[in-house]
């Protein structure tokens, strides 16, 4: 039988399919019988073990019950999570994670349409073009849109979260992919600012120095009360829970919603724009 040898050193999908063979052969066991265990065929496991095929989070995780080691720091699904995040910027996995428990939501975001605001089609759109630039790799964009949609329905969880969303101006005018679509992604910010949670503001451009944030932000209120926020740079991203940095930021972000325009004037802007994309 051919064997086909990896270097778990080429990439972290191949790490864990290098170290799910030495797991299974340190046990004696061939494919057939580790598939049993995990319920999956032996094919299937061959192509895990050789690179050809991702392991998912289902696999991952039988994976850890048929070694034992399901409760350890050093799982299978773990490995399988980093894989997934590997096209992500260091810190963000960790932020989406308290995102998705947090009870207020506020975001500030400059040339480009939050994730939690956009539509499939946009969110697509934006991660091909990295894809074209030769940055990642086209299952790593496929895993960027896929988390876009994890985290907006973890939104939908009850009670649901409030959420502040002030947009600078340039997030609608910069345009994406054809009319149609940043059409329909418009309508999609019409449709979040009329949900009971939701508060949807646009930053003119008019505001000029009277802005008092300049860089992307989120800021994250838990359900015991405590803040953090998040906000990143070219090479990563930064959450930061010390109080005494995060409560200036919520004052600014308060300062910023002062300024900017009324839920019901950022709608009727949306609305104009709209109009040139039809």
């Amino acid at each position: 039988m051919n064997r086909k040898e990896l270097d778990p050193d080429s990439s972290p999908q191949a790490a864990f399919g290098a170290r799910l063979r030495s797991m299974r052969e340190a046990r004696g066991w061939k494919q057939e019988e580790l598939g049993e265990k995990t319920g999956y065929s032996s094919t299937h496991i061959s192509a895990v073990e050789t690179g050809r095929k991702m392991p998912t989070l289902r696999f991952s995780r039988s994976a850890d019950v048929a070694f034992g080691i399901a409760d350890t720091a050093d799982t299978f699904e773990r490995q399988h999570r980093e894989i997934r995040h590997g096209s992500l910027l260091e810190g963000f996995p960790q932020f989406v994670d308290y995102e998705g428990r947090a009870v207020e939501i506020r975001l500030y975001e400059v040339g480009v349409i939050p994730g939690l605001l956009q539509t499939t089609e946009y969110a697509t759109t934006l991660a091909d073009s990295v894809v074209k630039r030769g940055a990642i790799t086209e299952e790593q964009a496929h895993e960027r849109v896929t988390l876009v949609a994890e985290r907006q329905a973890a939104l939908n969880r009850t009670p649901p979260p409030l959420v502040f969303a002030t947009l600078d101006e340039s997030c609608l005018r910069r345009p994406v992919g054809k009319p149609a679509l940043m059409n329909a992604q418009l309508e999609r910010l019409i449709e979040f600012a009329q949900l009971p949670n939701t508060v949807l503001q646009i930053a003119p451009f008019s505001m000029g120095a009277r802005r008092p944030l300049s860089l992307p932000v989120t800021i994250l209120t838990m359900s015991d009360r405590s803040l953090m926020s998040y906000a990143e740079s070219a090479q990563r991203g930064h959450l930061e829970k010390d109080g005494k940095f995060v409560l200036p930021m919520l004052t600014a972000y308060h300062q910023l919603q002062a300024e900017a325009c009324s839920q019901a004037e950022s709608v009727a802007t949306i609305n104009q724009l709209r109009r040139g994309t039809q």
